[in-house]
């Protein structure tokens, strides 16, 4: 009994570079991924800015409605009203004097 041994053909490292659907292929890639105008970097990087800008929309929007709230209550509420305006901008009465603490 004699055993037959498989003797495969030796595989060169440049074989798969012959494939060219292979080069077309990683070619496309590599010209997708970087030199595109649609490329891989610019799209992360308007994705990033996306997220900047519905963040500060969203801080943006909450303090609209913050100020409306404000000025709702300072509309229809005199005394928030003068409250307001001796605290914010230091307005006073005529007969009064205003003293500025500072943390300082």
């Amino acid at each position: 009994m004699s055993e037959e041994v498989e003797i495969r053909p030796e595989r060169k490292w440049y074989e798969p570079l012959k494939n060219k659907y292979l080069i077309v292929s990683v070619f496309f890639l590599v010209w997708v991924g970087f030199f595109d105008q649609n490329n891989l970097i610019d799209r992360f990087r308007y994705l990033r800015e996306v997220r900047q800008l519905e963040e500060a929309r969203t801080y943006y929007n909450k303090q609209i409605r913050e100020v409306n709230a404000k000025l709702y209550e300072l509309n229809h509420q005199k005394q928030d009203l003068e409250k307001f305006a001796r605290e914010e901008h230091l307005m006073k009465k005529d007969n009064e004097d205003v003293f500025v603490i500072s943390p300082n």
